[in-house]
């Protein structure tokens, strides 16, 4: 009787657990979403496809892609850097090195922007460097409120997901098959490729996805340093700018433009899931 009454009561706690999850995910991410879609489609498909199709979202959304494809190239390459040293390298001031890593998480993306902001812009300390380059080459460079101080801004709050995906799948693995390969004769750069990528590959991968979807829907940072519509706008931006502009048709049309993010979202949700699958189906296999 009492392992039946013990049973009962589990049955009873996982269903009320289930029950809360599901409620919590539903009320605080499924129906916003389906909001928007619903608010997107408010005015029928006609204006819809009119909305995303002005020259401030096309703009936008070349803005944000070239942005998170130049901050995915960058921090790929970091967090395998970084990931190698951490992981394999013993060396002085191995731990500050993974704490300063870990800073874009603990500060606001707005601060980011303002950081930027008082290191490139007019009143910042390297201004006089980049107004002498561009009156000795006779050339226009900017930083803020051009497009690199976008791409500046979107690779700083995205710089830790490759590598925090990545070293503790190189710290599980170990240095066992490195050491023997090494012995060996081999080099370091054919350790790295015949052994270390193999092993990082899916939270490499894993890593590549969160850092685009994060650097997709930066706003923060972006809007600090961005303030000329139609040219450094980013979608966030630009649906923040229809929003506010407060017309019935305007806000229709931010909703429009939200479902492009919203739709790439779910995109790489799948992506992640099929990668997660394929991965841990690896794991099984082995």
């Amino acid at each position: 009787m009492n392992n039946k009454s013990e049973e009962k009561k589990k049955h009873i706690t996982k269903i009320i657990l289930i029950t809360i999850s599901y409620l919590f995910i539903g009320v605080m991410l499924v129906l916003p979403l389906f909001s928007i879609i619903i608010g997107a489609l408010k005015e029928g498909l006609g204006f819809y496809f009119e909305a995303i199709s002005t020259e401030y979202v096309r703009s936008a959304l070349l803005v944000t892609l070239l942005a998170t494809v130049i901050a995915v190239a960058v921090n790929t390459f970091f967090g395998i850097v970084a990931s190698w040293l951490l992981t394999k390298f013993s060396f002085r001031g191995k731990q500050v090195l993974a704490t300063l890593i870990d800073i874009p998480f603990s500060i606001s993306p707005v601060i980011v922007g303002l950081a930027f902001l008082m290191t490139f812009g007019r009143l910042g300390w390297t201004y006089p460097a980049i107004r002498a380059i561009n009156q000795f080459f006779g050339t226009n460079i900017r930083i803020t409120f051009a497009l690199p101080g976008v791409v500046l801004a979107t690779i700083f709050v995205t710089f830790p997901f490759v590598s925090r995906e990545v070293i503790p799948i190189l710290n599980a693995q170990g240095k066992d098959e490195e050491e023997a390969a090494a012995l060996m004769g081999a080099s370091g750069l054919k350790i790295f490729r015949r052994i270390t990528l193999p092993q990082m590959k899916w939270g490499l991968i894993y890593g590549i996805i969160l850092c685009s979807a994060r650097a997709l829907g930066e706003f923060g940072a972006v809007n600090a340093l961005s303030k000329t519509r139609g040219e450094t706008f980013t979608l966030p931006l630009e649906i923040d700018a229809l929003y506010m502009s407060g017309t019935d048709n305007s806000i229709t049309a931010a909703f429009a433009v939200s479902s492009i993010l919203v739709l790439i979202a779910v995109l790489v949700l799948i992506v992640r899931n099929i990668f997660e699958y394929r991965s841990k189906n690896k794991q099984t296999e082995r």
